[in-house]
């Protein structure tokens, strides 16, 4: 894989968007994070004098041997790319920007969640990471296929409670809601980009429905089935199709054959023509 421009973009919007959020709504309302990232916001907290991007920057640099050693070296150059970048972003945002002037604690809460999930899942989805935990998280992705999402939140389930030394009780609780929505965020940024909804019909007119949800653009495809009960082979339509497009589609099964049996189901990520490739196999997004 090679470094590219777009990605590099991205990656820099993420960091810009966490950045923002940490500064904006973690600190100013004394919630943690984890990893990292969890770390530096606390040192931050009880030292405010010091550089917020500083301090992150520092802890991060032993991390660089690990990601040198577990990442391609376009990764790792996302890496250094993605964590310089908040370092930055963090002391950019803590030198120009008042503290968030947001009083009620619980939407400082929901929005830290969001800034920092969507910030993650935009550089995670462009193949970067902002170092510290995050190398860690897409290790394990990729040699055991378990989420980011779910690994930085096991992690930052670790540094929370120990942040129960400087933190009070209520303020930890309210970090693990932030801690929570961001990694529900990060996985939706990871799994539904193009997410759509799928179509599994059996009908005893299959090739009639078939021919008319052709018309509306969309392949179908038609598999063998047999009853269970009645031992009658039957054939089956699957079909996916963009999530407004769901009503249509199934107005039009229903009117080719009443009588006909529609399951859909979500579907997380299409890859494929008339999603991410064109009719001629071509990238739609480039």
């Amino acid at each position: 894989m090679q470094i590219r421009l777009k990605s590099i973009i991205a990656i820099l919007i993420g960091t810009i968007i966490m950045g923002f959020g940490i500064t904006q709504f973690n600190i100013p309302n004394s919630l943690a994070e984890g990893g990292v990232t969890g770390i530096s916001i606390i040192i931050k907290i009880l030292a405010p004098q010091f550089d917020q991007g500083l301090i992150y920057f520092i802890l991060n640099v032993p991390l660089f041997v690990i990601g040198w050693k577990v990442l391609s070296r376009t990764a790792f150059a996302y890496t250094i790319i993605g964590t310089v970048s908040l370092s930055l972003s963090l002391s950019l945002f803590d030198s120009i920007l008042n503290p968030s002037v947001m009083t009620d604690r619980l939407l400082a809460t929901l929005f830290a969640g969001v800034t920092v999930g969507a910030g993650l899942g935009i550089i995670f989805r462009y193949g970067g990471t902002t170092g510290g935990v995050d190398i860690i998280a897409r290790l394990f992705q990729m040699k055991y296929g378990i989420s980011i999402g779910r690994t930085l939140f096991m992690g930052d389930l670790v540094v929370i409670g120990a942040s129960l030394v400087y933190l009070s009780v209520e303020s930890a609780m309210y970090t693990l809601v932030a801690v929570f929505i961001a990694a529900r965020v990060i996985d939706f940024f990871q799994d539904g980009a193009y997410a759509a909804k799928a179509l599994t019909i059996i009908s005893e007119h299959a090739q009639d429905v078939a021919d008319e949800l052709l018309k509306l653009g969309r392949g179908v495809t038609l598999l063998t089935g047999k009853g269970a009960y009645s031992g009658v082979e039957k054939q089956v339509l699957y079909c996916v199709v963009g999530r407004n497009e769901v009503m249509r589609y199934k107005q039009i099964v229903q009117e080719v054959d009443p009588h006909a049996f529609v399951v859909v189901n979500d579907v997380h990520e299409v890859l494929g023509e008339g999603f991410t490739l064109d009719e001629n196999k071509k990238p739609l997004h480039d």
